[in-house]
């Protein structure tokens, strides 16, 4: 794989760029690989298969955003074929592929979000509905809302540099501003990825010690063990384009499709096949356990409602 010259990379085995949409260098700083981008395109579809699958079995369409970030992986991917096969200087091509590999653990995070605020909210109340416990200061609502927002304005602050990026490598102008900004937008997201991970930490030890539950927390640990690694592959791929960035525009890590092969896409394919085996719809509270919270004493926790 080639590395970017001073003025920027261009590949001697395509053609010089004269389309409308074309840059004058090629943005990636090298030509992706159609091996990879078939594999994550099939990769990605087969996994949205089959939580889609699941998500209608056990009904549990509150994790739908974890489907909707696997579509957004496949396009990603597809729009990266194109441009390793057809145009490599496309703007087009490389923003859509940017936009939705980018966007796509956002919803992956989202549905990570979603499974911690239903544990706490099983979690923090007793058999009859009517004692709070000690980790009830972890409010699902607060949870849930506080991240998925967090997550929606870093990925605009990302998206917004990275456009910027584009438009200013195709001309020959410095990126400088435009790689802070998606900077900026990483490390809001990483610091906020981070806060979760505590959070979810916390969460474990914190109902390990209440005795009145200890059994069904423990029925639930590897589904908890599960959720932890998804959480700590999508942490990875986070920090990886964080270090990326950092370096600025054509920097060794961005230049080098190894890095983005071992430290994007494995670790958020590994996260979704994760979610998916051992798939929330399983193991989580249904509906008629959230009954149970808002119309005490009516139903037991013991009760198996697979409607999330």
């Amino acid at each position: 794989m080639s590395s970017p010259t001073t003025g920027g990379y261009v590949d001697p085995n395509f053609p010089d760029p004269h389309g409308p949409h074309d840059a004058r260098i090629i943005i990636y700083a090298y030509i992706p690989s159609f091996a990879l981008c078939i594999l994550g395109t099939i990769l990605f579809a087969l996994s949205f298969a089959i939580h889609a699958i699941q998500i209608a079995r056990y009904h549990t369409y509150s994790f739908s955003t974890l489907s909707i970030g696997c579509v957004l992986e496949v396009i990603g991917y597809i729009f990266r074929a194109l441009s390793s096969r057809k145009d490599p200087y496309n703007i087009i091509y490389f923003v859509m592929e940017y936009f939705c590999i980018v966007t796509a653990p956002v919803f992956i995070s989202a549905s990570v979000y979603v499974c911690l605020s239903k544990l706490i909210t099983w979690a923090s109340r007793d058999q009859a509905g009517t004692k709070e416990r000690e980790e009830s200061w972890l409010r699902p609502t607060w949870i849930l809302w506080g991240f998925v927002t967090c997550d929606v304005f870093s990925t605009i602050v990302q998206i917004t540099g990275a456009a910027m990026i584009g438009t200013a490598t195709s001309h020959h102008k410095s990126a400088v501003t435009p790689n802070n900004i998606l900077l900026a937008g990483l490390a809001i997201q990483t610091f906020a990825f981070t806060v979760f991970l505590v959070l979810l930490g916390v969460f474990r030890a914190t109902v390990a010690q209440d005795m009145e539950i200890h059994s069904q927390v423990q029925s639930k640990d590897p589904f908890i063990l599960a959720l932890g690694s998804a959480s700590l592959l999508v942490y990875l791929r986070t920090i990886f384009r964080l270090a990326e960035t950092s370096q600025g525009v054509f920097g060794y890590l961005s230049s080098h499709e190894v890095f983005f092969g071992v430290l994007e896409f494995t670790p958020v394919v590994i996260a979704v096949w994760i979610l998916a085996v051992w798939h929330p719809g399983r193991w989580l509270p249904g509906r008629r356990d959230v009954a149970m919270v808002e119309h005490p004493g009516t139903v037991s926790l013991d009760v198996e409602v697979k409607t999330v």
